[in-house]
């Protein structure tokens, strides 16, 4: 009986632990510090192209880009529309070999995207700029510029 309760506190812990997974570190190894332009950028993004809806991404962008976001109501358009890029599926990197200096000393950021991912078969490899401001301490999504090319 003794044996029966200890495995079955063992089970409910471990299932405990494996339902607390946290989600997939970003970054290169995976140590892209949550508190960076670069993190809320990458969140962002998968705001937009990972996630059932766009809440994310809205919650960690601007008021003016939120409304933006919003007005699109899935997310779909906004990748149609805003990013002008679709994928299927998407690996994002951000470019680390711009920032200079320390970003928690600063109230705006630049950050550039690497995009890598798949679309209707076929491989498709792009790179975006988002713009970020500090607000209240934490950092927020505030335009997506234009792609250069187009």
């Amino acid at each position: 009986m003794k044996k029966l309760l200890h495995l079955l506190c063992l089970a409910g812990l471990l299932t405990l632990l494996i339902g607390c997974e946290k989600e997939e570190r970003i970054g290169r190894y995976g140590m892209l510090d949550e508190n960076t332009p670069e993190y809320t950028a990458v969140m962002f993004i998968r705001g937009v192209y990972s996630d059932d809806s766009i809440d994310r991404a809205v919650s960690i962008s601007t008021d003016r880009l939120a409304r933006i976001l919003k007005r699109y109501h899935t997310n779909n358009n906004v990748q149609r529309h805003l990013f002008n890029l679709k994928y299927d599926t998407v690996e994002v990197t951000p470019q680390t070999g711009q920032s200079i200096g320390r970003s928690e000393y600063s109230d705006s950021a630049v950050v550039t995207l690497f995009f890598s991912g798949q679309y209707n078969g076929d491989k498709v490899e792009d790179l975006r700029t988002l713009e970020l401001l500090k607000v209240n301490g934490r950092w927020k999504v505030d335009k997506v510029q234009a792609d250069p090319f187009l």
